[in-house]
């Protein structure tokens, strides 16, 4: 997937690094954020960039810092909104821990195209390859 750009959004730095590793070596161009202030500002960036364009696709945690710093369970939810009103086609996949599946069929219902617990890297590959599938048909 040669030049299909991703955001990826997560707090927590060795899950972050495991999940950037894993979409490089599928081939994806990856941007990470650390926290929604810093993923709001890639993101509005890259649609602005004429040259590499905006993001095809976008992962989000669902429990991080919020837009003032404050670690927040909902903060996932409060970037999606924002980044659905910026690009309403937005492929999103949110990120959760085993025990957040509520949330996350939560953020689906607001938008996300799919949820997937962490730890299985494998499985968020086959999540993005069929959802970039389905976005591009």
């Amino acid at each position: 997937m040669e030049n299909v750009r991703i955001l990826l959004v997560d707090d927590e730095r060795l899950v972050r690094r495991s999940m950037e590793k894993t979409l490089l070596r599928a081939g994806f161009d990856v941007d990470t954020a650390e926290d929604v202030r810093e993923a709001l500002a890639k993101f509005e960036a890259a649609l602005a960039d004429e040259e590499e364009g905006p993001y095809a696709l976008a992962i989000l945690d669902l429990s991080m810092p919020n837009f003032d710093g404050l670690a927040d369970p909902n903060a996932g939810l409060q970037l999606l909104s924002k980044l659905l009103e910026l690009d309403a086609d937005l492929p999103v996949v949110v990120l959760t821990a085993f025990d957040e599946v509520a949330r996350a069929k939560e953020a689906v219902a607001r938008g996300a195209r799919a949820y997937f617990v962490k730890g299985r890297e494998s499985g968020l590959l086959e999540i993005v390859n069929e959802i970039l599938a389905q976005h591009e048909g």
